[in-house]
């Protein structure tokens, strides 16, 4: 095979591809990412982890039709450091590749095509939703997704499209976001789809949905979903297993309501958490009238209380939680007014963006800790 392409498209789809690669694999060839021309003018980079995979396109003059298996690293390292400039691409004996671009030349080593192994044949994406409703719903639910790798069902989020609309729900099982659109137009399914998306794969999704203006399509069959970005491809094998019922956990009956400013409420919870205990990063929130005061205290370091303005003007209560889970509610949610709704001290608390007019409904859910 031989074809020449310039840098700058080049570095644009490795950039996309060579993140899904596992570096340290027990499968060597996963590290490779498989480069075929397709027709005269375009070839197609696919990279895999066997659970997700990611295709992309671009444009470049084939010389010779064929097809080359390089380090997915090793060849983004190179093209990003190479100038602005056309790169020349040749296959050699036992599958080395020759790279050449201005009076740079240099020779990787790669691997046969068939060890390369085969990808989900692509299926329909007949569903299209606008790529911004991606990037706001995977932004606002992603950061409640488990780090523990044994909770498999809880490792992604819920991901629900109907004609009624779209949501996403995910949780560690100590907190849970929540995030609906409900009028969907003329971008309402004829068919439903509820599955569960891998964290890697909505962190790859992120990074195609970044900078992608329109719709996205996407499809199922009984094992994978796939997404269609442009000319890229992102298919992911879909979580299995039962997801907890949200609905359930979800309060309604919370009476007490304290309204206050986004940014000041973090500014000083931030300050306040540097004296938490750095196992259980308890702090303290004490709801009196007119002001929240935040505090927070370790044994060997001290302590520290911080108040802040509220509208609250019920009995006084007082509620533990883990400041991480609220700091990173409030990264996401970084200005305007936030409603927290609780009942008592015992009770998980809700947290609620409060806008006048939102083409969202979303909802964070704490579970309360002893402090």
């Amino acid at each position: 095979m031989e074809f020449v392409i310039s840098q700058e498209a080049l570095k644009n789809e490795l950039g996309f591809v060579q993140g899904i690669v596992e570096r340290k694999n027990t499968i060597p060839v996963l590290a490779n990412i498989l480069i075929e021309s397709i027709g005269e003018n375009t070839i197609r980079i696919t990279g895999t982890d066997l659970d997700v995979t990611i295709r992309c396109e671009a444009e470049a003059e084939i010389k010779t039709s064929g097809a080359m298996c390089i380090s997915a690293r090793k060849l983004f390292d190179i093209v990003r450091l190479l100038p602005d400039a056309q790169v020349k691409f040749r296959t050699d004996e036992n599958d080395w590749v020759k790279v050449e671009c201005g009076r740079y030349n240099s020779r990787l080593a790669g691997v046969g095509r068939e060890q390369f192994p085969e990808v989900p044949a692509f299926k329909s994406a007949p569903l299209r939703l606008p790529s911004e409703l991606f990037r706001n719903f995977i932004k606002h639910t992603a950061f409640a997704i488990t780090q523990e790798q044994s909770r498999f069902t809880l490792s992604g989020a819920k991901f629900m499209l109907g004609s009624d609309g779209v949501r996403m729900v995910t949780t560690d099982g100590h907190r849970l976001a929540f995030i609906e659109k409900n009028d969907l137009g003329d971008a309402a399914p004829a068919e439903a789809i509820d599955v569960l998306i891998p964290k890697k794969t909505l962190s790859e999704l992120t990074k195609l949905a970044e900078t992608a203006t329109g719709d996205i399509a996407l499809g199922e069959d009984s094992n994978h979903i796939y997404f269609e970005v442009g000319s890229r491809l992102l298919v992911s094998r879909k979580l299995t297993g039962q997801f907890p019922n949200y609905e359930m956990v979800m309060p309604k009956n919370n009476d007490k309501t304290a309204r206050f400013d986004a940014a000041e409420f973090n500014n000083a919870l931030r300050r306040v958490s540097l004296m938490s205990d750095e196992r259980t990063k308890a702090v303290k929130l004490e709801f009196k009238s007119g002001v929240i005061q935040i505090g927070a205290s370790a044994a060997e370091e001290g302590e520290a209380i911080e108040e802040i303005a509220t509208d609250y003007q019920g009995e006084d209560v007082v509620i533990g939680f883990n400041s991480q889970y609220l700091q990173e509610f409030f990264n996401v949610v970084r200005e305007g007014a936030v409603a927290f709704e609780f009942k008592d001290g015992n009770a998980q608390g809700q947290l609620v963006p409060v806008v006048e007019e939102s083409a969202y409904d979303y909802k964070y859910i704490v579970m309360p800790m002893r402090v």
